[in-house]
């Protein structure tokens, strides 16, 4: 058994699991958006979900520190969805 490649795929699977809840989130906010804004939400939604997908994929490339920029995309998804919605 190889111990190492354990470790490796174990914190991949954490990393992974981090991201992608952070970015289900921001999609959340994003439909919230889309259902409950105007057309100010309906804009920043869809440039929230081009930036969730980027985010998401610089974080899956970052490793152990890769749930930093998910996390930024959503508390800005979140700041628009305040003033907006």
């Amino acid at each position: 058994m190889d111990y190492d490649a354990h470790e490796q795929t174990y914190e991949g699977f954490i990393n992974f699991s981090k991201i992608g809840t952070i970015a289900v989130l921001t999609i959340v906010v994003c439909l919230i958006m889309f259902a409950f804004g105007g057309t100010a939400a309906t804009v920043f939604g869809w440039l929230l979900l081009i930036a969730t997908l980027i985010a998401t994929a610089v974080g899956m490339a970052l490793g152990a520190s890769g749930w930093i920029p998910p996390a930024a995309v959503f508390v800005l998804s979140g700041i628009l969805a305040i003033l907006t919605v």
